[in-house]
């Protein structure tokens, strides 16, 4: 298995265990997770190809779905309302 796999992997069964955690953790953590997944996710596109690294978005973005529906609705009214 290519290296990026396997750090995807590990970046996968580290969001896991983070779920697990006190709910003060939950933020912070998915600040670490966020700033380590986009260079991890461009690593996966680059090694394996494109395919995979929509593969490991969708995989992100379903680990990370508070930030990024939070991220989308400031998204929509920034420029859609304003």
């Amino acid at each position: 298995m290519p290296l990026s796999l396997t750090l995807a992997s590990l970046w996968g069964l580290t969001a896991c265990l983070l779920g697990l955690a006190p709910a003060r953790v939950h933020w912070p953590a998915a600040v670490c997770l966020i700033a380590t997944g986009i260079p991890i996710l461009g690593y996966v596109t680059w090694q394996v190809g494109p395919v995979w690294g929509f593969v490991m978005l969708a995989a992100g973005i379903s680990v990370l779905r508070w930030p990024v529906f939070y991220a989308g609705r400031w998204l929509r009214r920034r420029f859609l309302q304003g």
